[in-house]
C-alpha cells in the first residue's frame, strides 16, 4: 500500500515536473556514502564547488532519460568546480551498478541502500535533483523530469558557478 501511494505520488509529481528556487537557502545536510569506485563519499568534502545531487531509481524511466544529459553537463562543467553526485535510492545496488556501466556514467554514483541521504532532503519524487551552492547551501530543487528540464540546470550551474 505504502508503495503503491509513492509511486502514485511520484506520478504526479513528474508530470508537474516542480522546480523550487530556495529564497532563504537552508545549509545542505551533510551525509557520506559509498560510491561506485568502492570509496565512501562526504559531502561536505565538495564544499567550494556547485554540487548537482540526483536521487535516481532504475526502475525511473525519467532518470534513465536523463543521466546522458547530466553526464554531459558534468563533462562541460567539471573543470569550472562543478560536481554531479548521482544517488541511487535502491536497497540493492547491483542494478545501479550494470545501468551506469552500460550507459558509460562518468559523474560519482552513490549508492543510498539505507534510505539516509534520501531522509535528509525528503526525496518524494524520482527523480529529484538539488543544486548546492560553493558554500554548501542549497538553492534550487527540482522534482521529476521532463524534456527540457537540462536547460533549466545548465542556466542554475552557470549562474552559480559565477557567484
Amino acid at each position: 500500500m505504502f508503495l503503491q501511494q509513492f509511486l502514485t505520488r511520484v506520478a504526479i509529481i513528474f508530470s508537474l515536473g516542480v522546480f523550487s528556487l530556495q529564497a532563504n537557502a537552508d545549509a545542505a545536510p551533510d551525509f557520506t556514502l559509498q560510491s561506485n569506485s568502492g570509496e565512501n563519499v562526504r559531502l561536505a568534502e565538495a564544499r567550494g564547488q556547485v554540487v548537482m545531487l540526483n536521487f535516481w531509481a532504475t526502475w525511473c524511466a525519467p532518470c534513465r532519460k536523463e543521466m546522458p544529459l547530466l553526464d554531459a553537463m558534468y563533462q562541460r562543467y567539471k573543470s569550472a568546480g562543478f560536481v554531479i553526485y548521482g544517488i541511487n535510492v535502491e536497497e540493492d545496488s547491483e542494478g545501479a551498478k550494470k545501468l551506469i556501466k552500460d550507459m558509460n556514467v562518468t559523474f560519482p554514483v552513490l549508492f543510498d541502500i539505507e534510505s539516509k541521504a534520501s531522509s535528509l532532503y525528503e526525496v518524494d519524487a524520482m527523480p529529484t535533483t538539488v543544486l548546492i551552492d560553493k558554500k554548501g547551501q542549497v538553492r534550487y530543487v527540482h522534482r521529476g523530469y521532463k524534456a527540457g528540464d537540462e536547460n533549466i540546470y545548465r542556466d542554475r550551474i552557470r549562474e552559480l558557478i559565477r557567484e
